[in-house]
């Protein structure tokens, strides 16, 4: 990925205070940078910014990125787009690197957006018109400006981002994103820990200190326990944790509680095996249907890559999406600003509003809207003779209905979890591989239960959301149902396509968990998110069903408690019905196919 979204510190680039690039092109220009543009926000702190300008008179329109993780990593976009004619300002959001404050993820991105925005604005050689960019928490900060509406923000580019902080970004139908959480976590405190250590070092407090063995390195009580580390160098977790509800704590800073608030025209950018992608899909939807202008509901774009966090070029994970996977996405966005902020008349002029890039043809479309018109939903119903469990059993999918089918039943023990293989991850992926993985190992689980098709006689396209209606039970009070969509080629290979949760709690809201009455029987909706693929002919089209995914999502203990208070768990034996009365089906949505 770009340094723009990797959630790490970088190596620290060499210090420079006014840099020269000359460009010999007709339209290009030389680009001078200042460094540390200090702008005082509406409470008075103090964020900095690096500003790179054309050397010419002007005015030019401005952009404008908001990051956490330093600003010094986007030298080479502000070059590259200040020769072409930008004025390009990154800036240390509030908290981190060179700008002042505390840190806190999405609470001051708001205000501090709108101030930033109105401040560039203002700026030499500006011309009052402003667009941001950049993905994940960098997309984050232009949504939460966006929904301020600053007078002078004209455009946004948000890449790879989400629409709700509290579903799709820490929890996801319940599930607490473990994986994303804590690692995620664990990047952003290398720079808070820094800075704690700059505040409480001050060799004057231990000068008097004996034996000399005992002088106080930090100033500071020692940070010996998790808990004394969470409270000092990241609250929001534990404040993240003691929120599992989708309360007020989230919906003061939810995206889709005031997509009416949006004015302007948003070019999205979205990824089939990124984290975010719900959330990138459903910006897309709001914004076009609630926007609070014409401008914002006509001026909606969306754009479907393939990894998004997962990684990026031809290859992702374990599969060669061919050559024309490769995408240029500094390019993509000029060419968006080249058409919103300087009236150019490139391909964003003329094209359909959507494009995307459909595995399995390893091509791209061109369409007219997300979800597509054209994509009939489709119902492939789940049978098996009681005995789906792993790649050994019977389970089959079909578009006609089951009628009278016995049970398939598991043991979910969160001692012993699926585990995680691939699919929608940040961060660490050299420890926690993300993408496209074969998925067999797993599938070899008794407690992966396992519907397929027989081997397709022609080519499936689909494209759109994907649902599980899912008829089960549980023994216990509470526990999760996880589905993933997978395309089985025909040397076995098991390529996972995209995947979700429940956790049986929140199955009626997010607002308000309601524990289950054990071996009862519910209708559960699991939100699959959505892709695009062609199933070769050849091929199998695969579902499986479990009750983990670990660490992506934390393990339910089936206790009813809560994820930050539950400790031990019990395993739970839980059973998946497809009759007459109960008829759970994968609902896709097909563009091609029988």
């Amino acid at each position: 990925m770009r340094a723009r979204y990797v959630l790490f510190r970088f190596a620290i680039l060499l210090a420079f205070t006014t840099t020269c690039v000359r460009v010999y092109a007709a339209d290009t220009f030389a680009v001078s940078t200042q460094l540390n543009v200090e702008a005082k926000m509406r409470d008075g702190t103090v964020l900095r910014a690096d500003i790179y300008r054309p050397q010419a008179e002007g005015p030019f329109p401005v952009l404008l990125q908001r990051t956490p993780y330093d600003k010094r990593n986007e030298r080479g976009f502000g070059v590259k787009a200040a020769s072409r004619g930008y004025v390009v300002v990154v800036q240390d959001v509030r908290g981190r690197y060179s700008s002042e404050g505390h840190w806190y993820p999405f609470k001051n991105e708001s205000n501090d957006g709108y101030d930033t925005v109105e401040w560039v604005a203002s700026l030499p050689h500006g011309n009052g018109k402003v667009g941001m960019f950049g993905g994940s928490y960098v997309g984050a900060t232009q949504m939460l400006t966006a929904i301020s509406h600053p007078p002078h923000l004209s455009a946004i580019c948000p890449v790879v981002t989400a629409s709700n902080y509290h579903d799709g970004w820490t929890y996801q139908s319940g599930a607490f994103e473990q994986w994303f959480n804590e690692s995620w976590t664990s990047g952003l405190a290398q720079d808070t820990l820094d800075r704690w250590i700059r505040q409480n070092t001050n060799p004057m407090d231990g000068i008097w200190n004996t034996p000399l063995a005992d002088y106080p390195l930090v100033n500071s009580p020692t940070m010996t326990e998790t808990a004394s580390l969470h409270r000092t160098l990241t609250p929001y977790f534990n404040d993240w944790l003691a929120h599992p509800d989708y309360d007020d704590y989230w919906k003061s800073w939810s995206i889709e509680e005031h997509f009416a608030d949006i004015n302007v025209p948003i070019l999205t950018i979205a990824a089939w095996y990124d984290i975010f992608l719900g959330g990138s899909l459903r910006n897309y939807i709001g914004v076009k249907a609630h926007g609070g202008s014409d401008a914002a509901r006509k001026g909606q774009r969306l754009l479907v890559t393939i990894g998004g966090h997962a990684g990026s070029g031809r290859k992702i994970g374990d599969v060669d999406f061919g050559p024309a996977a490769v995408f240029d996405e500094d390019e993509v966005i000029l060419a968006w600003y080249d058409y919103v902020l300087k009236g150019i008349n490139n391909e964003f002029a003329s094209s359909k509003p959507v494009k995307l890039f459909a595995m399995g043809a390893n091509e791209w479309r061109q369409e007219d809207d997300w979800p597509l018109p054209n994509a009939k939903q489709t119902k492939y119903y789940l049978h098996s003779g009681g005995k789906a469990s792993s790649l050994k059993g019977d389970g089959g999918l079909s578009t006609v209905a089951a009628k009278s089918e016995p049970v398939d039943r598991y043991i979910y023990n969160p001692e012993n979890p699926a585990p995680t293989t691939g699919g929608p991850l940040c961060c660490e992926a050299t420890r926690l591989r993300p993408g496209p993985r074969d998925q067999r190992p797993v599938e070899a689980r008794d407690d992966v239960l396992i519907y397929q098709t027989p081997v397709l006689t022609q080519d499936v396209e689909v494209t759109g959301p994907i649902t599980l209606e899912l008829f089960a039970s549980s023994s216990a009070a509470d526990t999760d149902f996880t589905g993933k969509l997978v395309d089985v080629s025909p040397d076995g290979f098991a390529q996972n396509l995209t995947e979700g949760i429940i956790r049986a709690k929140y199955r009626d809201s997010q607002e308000k968990a309601t524990l289950i009455t054990p071996d009862e029987i519910y209708k559960f909706k699991i939100d699959l998110w959505a892709t695009s693929n062609v199933f070769k002919k050849g091929h199998r089209l695969r579902l499986e069903i479990s009750s983990s995914n670990f660490p992506r999502f934390d393990r339910n203990m089936n206790t009813g408690e809560d994820t930050a208070t539950a400790r031990k768990g019990m395993p739970a034996t839980n059973r998946v019905y497809h009759d007459a009365e109960h008829p759970s089906a994968l609902i896709l949505p097909l563009v091609s196919g029988p």
